[in-house]
């Protein structure tokens, strides 16, 4: 897979920044004025990219009340069926246009998460730049296979997924020529229990598929984001509303304005603090290590003394000899007069019989 992917104007790899992703999913709650709200505020936090859900109930699911189509799996959503839900959470279509050039007029990266094969026809047609696959759909072969076809960089989240799955998604990108492809680590719970996220895959993966990796992120606050990155992390993606008191079918696992913006300056201080592999120091370093530890005269001495734990010692500053010689220096004699606070030198030892 390739180490550098190009996503509009902006270059992933490994020594890039963090690519950092606001998502809307369902959080404008219909109204197309909100949704505009929450794009102008993932510009003011920082964010690189917005991205949208491009789906419709029906185009998702089926209108069924059979058991299978009811949400009981212990979410914020149980009780409802599967249409019911995607009912309330869709973007509706006639709206994404407007938001991406809106998004684009702000300096944001529009894309979006097909959810069929009709949604990835309609996004060809608005030119996105990239395509994220949602951990629900890491099993739809013919939808990758199609997306793959695009030669356009796919990101997925393995929410879901096993290594058969993430393994044969990606075999089905190779097959169409495709390898710009991120996997991000994901746990599809919402909110996130922080003891299931396993952030120590997200090295593993990129090891094991040799790709770019990065996180979505469903729990709270800011920690898991910053780890993620101090781990290895190119994309970051979290879920941003407005407000989540204004609720939605997201709000509750969703951060608001400042949490995000605080995300983002919490990775990009992690990005510097990073740095390199490095044992040099520092200019600045340099210049402390002026007060490290020395050998000093440590009492007035008069020639001829014997140096002992009472008039050597090793302190600070570093003016004088390193403290690696001191057990070689005691019962040496000083050569010539010396005060207490003398820097000791070779020219102050004596090392012939008295």
């Amino acid at each position: 897979m390739n180490k550098t992917i190009r996503i509009g104007n902006r270059i992933i790899s490994e020594n890039s920044p963090t690519f950092i992703v606001a998502e809307m999913s369902a959080n404008h709650r219909m109204d197309l004025e909100v949704a505009v709200k929450i794009m102008q505020a993932a510009k003011d936090a920082g964010a690189d990219a917005i991205k949208i859900q491009t789906y419709t109930a029906d185009t998702i699911t089926l209108d069924c009340d059979d058991p299978c189509f009811q949400i009981t799996q212990g979410t914020l959503w149980d009780g409802m069926t599967l249409h019911k839900l995607y009912e309330q959470a869709y973007t509706p279509w006639e709206w994404q246009p407007k938001l991406q050039k809106i998004a684009e007029e702000m300096g944001l990266i529009f894309f979006s998460s097909p959810f069929d094969l009709s949604s990835v026809d309609f996004l060809e047609e608005m030119d996105v730049p990239a395509y994220k696959i949602a951990s629900f759909e890491i099993t739809d072969i013919p939808m990758i296979r199609k997306i793959a076809k695009l030669g356009k960089p796919m990101i997925f989240a393995t929410g879901v997924a096993r290594l058969s799955d993430i393994e044969l998604a990606l075999a089905t990108c190779r097959e169409e020529g495709n390898e710009d492809v991120v996997l991000l680590k994901c746990c599809s719970a919402y909110p996130t229990p922080y003891e299931d996220i396993n952030l120590r895959t997200i090295p593993s993966m990129g090891e094991t598929f040799g790709c770019l990796t990065g996180l979505s992120d469903h729990s709270m606050g800011t920690a898991v984001a910053g780890a993620a990155v101090a781990l290895g992390a190119k994309v970051v993606e979290k879920h941003l509303t407005l407000r989540r008191a204004d609720g939605g079918a997201d709000a509750a696992f969703s951060m608001e304005p400042e949490e995000f913006k605080e995300m983002v300056e919490h990775i990009r201080i992690i990005e510097k603090a990073l740095g390199k592999v490095t044992y040099d120091l520092t200019s600045k370093q340099e210049r402390e290590r002026e007060h490290s530890r020395s050998l000093f005269v440590a009492r007035d001495m008069k020639e001829g003394e014997i140096f002992t734990p009472e008039n050597l010692r090793s302190i600070r500053p570093a003016n004088g000899l390193h403290t690696m010689y001191y057990e070689e220096l005691l019962g040496k004699r000083i050569a010539r007069d010396a005060k207490l606070g003398t820097p000791l030198s070779w020219d102050l030892v004596d090392f012939g019989e008295k």
